[in-house]
């Protein structure tokens, strides 16, 4: 089996879920049938739901701040410890040298994708999405927009825009990424296990992630 980590250069940070590295991830577990585990997503789970650990991460995540270490540490661990026999692919976490030492000392991580997105470009998709909170359906004003201007398609409920997908609050959590991934890059680099790969555009970037992991996996 082989166990992956997407390393965002757009995001580390639970709370962003840019379409970049999110479509990437799809990709990913579709063709490769990977089980997918985001620690943004689980936290978002968490908080939607009102957990004791949701209502502690909010206090962060409302505010444009990273989650603390140990509020994610448990729950990502947790879900590994589900899926022992199968390849997976870890979204969003680690984020820091320290998570990643804790991983390491659990589980073997074989490769690290490294999707370096401009972080202007991150902050202008960001900013364009919109979900419905009912249901959690997603929209994007650029390429995804809804039939009718601020309503679900669906339910013609409103649509509202999480207080972290602002741009204030994307750039704020960007810029703490930005001083925080320099070391962890360097600490899997340091291992030989980094892959980079630099666009804009998902199309342009998936087809080179795609015949890498082809190759990874024929090993």
């Amino acid at each position: 089996d082989i166990r992956l980590h997407v390393e965002k250069l757009r995001n580390i940070s639970s709370g962003i879920n840019a379409e970049y590295g999110g479509t990437v991830s799809d990709r990913i577990v579709k063709a490769f049938t990977f089980h997918h585990i985001s620690s943004g997503d689980i936290l978002r789970n968490h908080i939607r739901n009102n957990t004791p650990l949701g209502i502690e991460a909010k206090k962060y995540t409302s505010d444009g701040l990273l989650v603390p270490d140990d509020l994610v540490t448990k729950l990502v661990l947790s879900e590994l410890r589900g899926v022992e026999d199968r390849s997976w692919l870890l979204d969003g976490y680690p984020r820091t040298v320290i998570q990643a030492q804790e991983l390491d000392s659990h589980y073997n991580v074989d490769v690290v994708l490294n999707l370096d997105v401009p972080f202007d470009t991150i902050t202008d998709r960001i900013s364009k999405r919109w979900i419905h909170p009912g249901s959690g359906r997603t929209y994007n004003l650029d390429f995804n927009p809804p039939q009718i201007s601020g309503k679900d398609d669906e339910t013609g409920e409103d649509l509202i825009q999480r207080d972290d997908d602002k741009p204030e609050s994307v750039k704020k959590r960007l810029q703490l990424y930005s001083d925080m991934t320099r070391p962890l890059l360097e600490y899997y680099s340091k291992q030989n296990k980094v892959e980079t790969f630099t666009g804009t555009e998902t199309n342009v970037i998936w087809p080179h992630v795609k015949d890498f992991l082809e190759q990874k996996t024929a090993v």
